[in-house]
């Protein structure tokens, strides 16, 4: 198969995706190396094509439905799973994590937690690694994207983030 079929392959593999789809995954369902999957994504990327890169794989971007809000917290690595289930628990999607580095500036990390179970999944992924969080960069000051069915929900998360002392207040 050639390279441009293949990426239109790929293409439609992440249109009728239900979940994000890894390098590893599409490497074996084209019978190609890894490299060369991240290659093609590179080079649809190129070409317009919205595709986010998550820990778990690649997803196209199909745009979020309901409210797209930015949350600021600042809390130990210990609180993430905290935060993250007051976030899940009241209706909410994170999308990412911001940073603002002082040399590099803003490093975003797609996240793309939709409910427990993803965020489990990024909890043992986080521990199997023994990776730090973008936010120990920052001494734990951090921004999440995040989406909400209304507004009542997004301000029931920022009201139990607050009462957990994980909302940023100056």
């Amino acid at each position: 198969m050639k390279g441009e079929q293949r990426r239109s392959k790929i293409l439609e593999n992440l249109q009728e995706a239900q979940k994000a789809l890894s390098a590893s995954f599409l490497a074996k369902e084209f019978g190609v190396s890894r490299q060369i999957i991240v290659g093609d994504i590179a080079l649809l990327r190129a070409s317009g094509e919205d595709i986010l890169a998550t820990g778990k794989g690649y997803l196209l971007n199909k745009g979020q439905t309901g409210l797209v809000k930015h949350l600021a917290c600042q809390h130990t690595p210990e609180q993430t799973r905290e935060e993250l289930e007051i976030i899940l628990n009241h209706g909410g999607k994170v999308i990412d994590v911001i940073v603002d580095h002082p040399i590099y500036g803003e490093l975003k990390g797609g996240l793309y937690l939709n409910n427990l179970l993803d965020m489990e999944d990024f909890l043992t992924r986080v521990k199997e690694s023994r990776s730090a969080l973008l936010s120990t960069l920052t001494s734990g000051v951090h921004l999440h994207t995040i989406v909400t069915p209304s507004e009542a929900e997004f301000s029931a998360i920022k009201k139990e983030l607050q009462k957990a002392k994980i909302l940023y207040e100056d």
